[in-house]
């Protein structure tokens, strides 16, 4: 495959997003900015809480299928790939992780069999929308850590999205999750998300190999950050963590993550987390605090990585 050079752009965005001229510009802005050859766009489903059973994907909270495929469009004309990772949160505040059900159906309770019939849904609904606009690969859904378990149900998904889209297909599973996915054999890619501490990166990937190695497939990273925020290169995940701006700790933070992953051979790319419809102006971006690299260091750490793959 294509060494993946990629950015997610305006994850979870709502209805009208696309339709605004700053989200063009600040596209164009991304691939000046850092020689990115693939970018992943994040329609948005939500369901109340993690134990709701119906997922949402056609309110104002998400983006309309019209600009999305405007969007796809442009990418498209710029020379770009695009991948697609319709993904599930809760309206609750509740991380998508931890939606979770009884392993065994109960009456009278929520239950796993009404969700993935919700889930698969939503995920044919945009697979459609990929397939009809030409998408270059398909990824169906993230970090579903507690749903991961149901083998049975999660190569239902797969195969009823192979019926719609021809591409590519995978699944972005967490950090740490990689060895605990057991049907990675039914899909074309291993992904996850690649939030590791700063001094941690060869472990995980002594970890993450084996796993690469047993199912025979591509690995990717489909999310990588670090917020400029001081500590937060020690807990990359950690999007609430508080304290001073730190762009130098990030641009370290992503420097790392390149030179251990570079190494391994198996590796096969990125996706980055993430680059903002509305940017900051470049004066005020050293006291930025967000995973956005914009005007940052880490901003030619990227470019510099990315122009020489």
């Amino acid at each position: 495959m294509e060494y993946i050079k990629g950015i997610t752009y305006g994850a979870f965005a709502g209805a009208g997003s696309f339709e605004k001229k700053q989200a063009y510009d600040s596209l164009d802005k991304l691939i000046e900015g850092t020689g990115a050859n693939y970018i992943i766009l994040v329609p948005n489903g939500l369901q109340e809480t993690p134990q709701s059973q119906e997922i949402d994907y056609t309110s104002p909270a998400n983006l309309r299928d019209d600009e999305l495929k405007k969007m796809i469009a442009y990418i498209h004309s710029k020379g770009l790939k695009v991948a697609i990772k319709p993904t599930v949160n809760c309206k609750n505040g509740t991380w998508r992780a931890h939606i979770c059900f009884f392993d065994k159906d109960v009456p009278c309770e929520p239950k796993w069999s009404i969700w993935f019939k919700a889930y698969t849904d939503f995920q044919l609904h945009y697979a459609a929308l990929a397939e009809d606009t030409g998408c270059d690969m398909f990824i169906a859904g993230c970090e579903m850590v507690q749903s991961e378990h149901r083998e049975e149900e999660w190569r239902n998904v797969i195969s009823e999205i192979r019926k719609i889209y021809h591409g590519p297909l995978t699944y972005n599973t967490d950090k740490y999750q990689e060895d605990n996915v057991t049907w990675w054999d039914c899909v074309d890619y291993i992904c996850s998300s690649g939030y590791y501490p700063i001094n941690d990166w060869e472990a995980q990937l002594d970890r993450i190999e084996a796993v690469v190695r047993k199912f025979n497939k591509p690995f990717f990273f489909a999310e990588a950050g670090c917020k400029s925020t001081k500590g937060s290169m020690n807990v990359p995940n950690d999007w609430t963590i508080q304290g001073p701006p730190a762009p130098e700790e990030q641009a370290k933070w992503y420097d790392t993550m390149f030179s251990a992953c570079d190494k391994r051979n198996f590796v096969e790319g990125f996706f980055l987390w993430d680059w903002s419809l509305k940017l900051y102006c470049c004066k005020d971006a050293l006291n930025d605090t967000g995973y956005d690299i914009y005007a940052k260091p880490a901003e030619k750490v990227v470019k510099n990585f990315y122009s020489s793959k």
